[in-house]
């Protein structure tokens, strides 16, 4: 059952689904830290990659010995519940601070204005990186875009903390995903960089990335 950003589940029966921190120990109830399933996995989990064991191994068990790297952060509250906020490799370094945008991400969509997000790391010469928001805004909203940005900078603010550096919020039409629905947040932040990023074949409608990229260059 796919678990929504910021949205809690019970671990599934069977096996030990844990969160652990960056030294490989169980992380306090709240602390965020990277989701692990115990080894040996379940019946009929994926047990290699095709012609690649190496990098099997390399990418998914080799971190954190006896334990399966699912990829996704996360925290275990102080109930038992897990919440997934978002991939690992989403975490951003701003000024030597590592912050979860899944983090800033459950923030924004929780604001009764917002129909979905997407926060990127963008390069900076101060920073490294900096976050800059994207929100769609739900249908019948009548309240002004810079109204509603500014509430969103001052959210991320009072919840994560001004170390977060989050002061941009830009309201689009759209953003850009795959057929399956998954946000294209990689390919937005190679654009805002100013690279030439490739589209995925898997893109939904590439118009929308399109209508987009002005943005995401600040054009």
């Amino acid at each position: 059952m796919p678990i929504k950003a910021g949205s809690p589940s019970v671990p599934v029966p069977g096996y030990d689904v844990r969160v652990l921190d960056t030294t490989g120990k169980e992380a306090a109830a709240g602390e965020e830290g990277a989701i692990c399933i115990r080894l040996p996995l379940p019946p009929g989990t994926l047990p290699t990659l095709w012609g690649d064991d190496e990098r099997y191994v390399t990418s998914y068990l080799s971190t954190f010995e006896g334990h399966y790297v699912s990829g996704d952060g996360g925290y275990v509250d102080e109930d038992g519940y897990l919440y997934v906020m978002g991939r690992t490799d989403d975490v951003i370094n701003v000024a030597g601070h590592r912050l979860s945008t899944g983090s800033m991400e459950a923030v924004i969509s929780a604001h009764p204005a917002v129909a979905e997000c997407a926060v990127i790391g963008v390069a900076d010469e101060m920073k490294g990186q900096v976050p800059r928001g994207f929100v769609v805004l739900k249908s019948g909203v009548t309240q002004d875009p810079d109204e509603v940005g500014a509430e969103l900078v001052a959210r991320v603010r009072d919840e994560i903390g001004p170390v977060a550096a989050f002061r941009e919020v830009t309201v689009v039409g759209g953003l850009p995903k795959t057929r399956s629905g998954k946000i294209l947040r990689k390919t937005m932040r190679e654009i805002a960089d100013g690279k030439d990023a490739a589209v995925p074949s898997t893109i939904e409608d590439a118009g929308v990335l399109d209508a987009l990229r002005p943005a995401l260059r600040r054009e």
